[in-house]
């Protein structure tokens, strides 16, 4: 006898309506095309962000130092057009001041942090260029403007990052708000240039300073970072800084 032949019910999966993705898929390629037309229309700032993000990426993750041959990436430029080149060379000039001025303030904050120095010491890049920032307990006792023995050993931390740059240096003396009415210091305006003063003199004892680079000014309590309402304020805002200005600007 002919063995039956058991039927089993086919088990079909469940298949989910994919019929949304293409409009989906349609959406995302038009996006993509009304980017790709942005971009093309702003190509030229596109590129020079693009290399200002290398630049200051090669900076950052130990790339060759800029010291030792001073180059970053630059883009192919066509001779035939002299505005172009000079656009161009200007830009290249920024970036290279810019992966320079980086790689400064990766190696204050390096030495900050083996030193435990983040309290007393604070850089900043800025439009102007490099600002070193430096509390005023670690240079000075209370009212005075005579550096104190242990601030030497800044000094010479500073001096020996100055010594090989070219850019011209400004050191600016900061105070609080609360009025100083000495014999040798009759306001903050005295007091803040002579720590200026005396900070810049100390560096140019040092080797390859040159004083044509540098510069001295107090401004009193008229800059304050921030408020002087509370004790904190006014020992944030007493300060010397030391700004390594940028040679190259855009």
């Amino acid at each position: 006898m002919a063995r039956k032949k058991k039927h089993h019910a086919e088990h079909h999966e469940e298949h989910t309506d994919e019929s949304w993705l293409v409009p989906y898929a349609d959406i995302l390629t038009l996006l993509l095309a009304l980017f790709i037309v942005l971009f093309a229309s702003a190509d030229a700032n596109a590129a020079k962000f693009t290399q200002m993000a290398q630049s200051l990426s090669a900076a950052f993750s130990g790339s060759p130092s800029v010291f030792d041959n001073n180059q970053a990436i630059t883009p192919e430029v066509d001779a035939s057009k002299p505005d172009q080149s000079k656009d161009t060379a200007k830009e290249q000039a920024y970036l290279r001041e810019s992966v320079q001025l980086a790689e400064v303030k990766r190696e204050i904050d390096k030495y900050m942090q083996k030193n435990n120095l983040a309290g007393d010491l604070t850089t900043v890049l800025t439009e102007d260029g490099l600002m070193i920032r430096i509390k005023d307990s670690a240079l000075f006792n209370s009212g005075s403007a005579e550096l104190r023995p242990e601030s030497l050993v800044i000094g010479n931390e500073v001096a020996k990052i100055l010594s090989v740059l070219s850019q011209q240096i400004v050191i600016s003396g900061h105070t609080d708000n609360i009025p100083i009415r000495t014999r040798e210091f009759p306001s903050n305006w005295e007091l803040s240039s002579m720590r200026a003063i005396n900070f810049m003199k100390f560096l140019l004892t040092r080797e390859n300073m040159k004083p044509e680079r540098f510069s001295a000014i107090g401004y009193g309590e008229y800059r304050p970072m921030v408020d002087n309402n509370t004790p904190d304020g006014h020992s944030k805002n007493r300060r010397v800084e030391v700004l390594i200005m940028r040679s190259n600007k855009m």
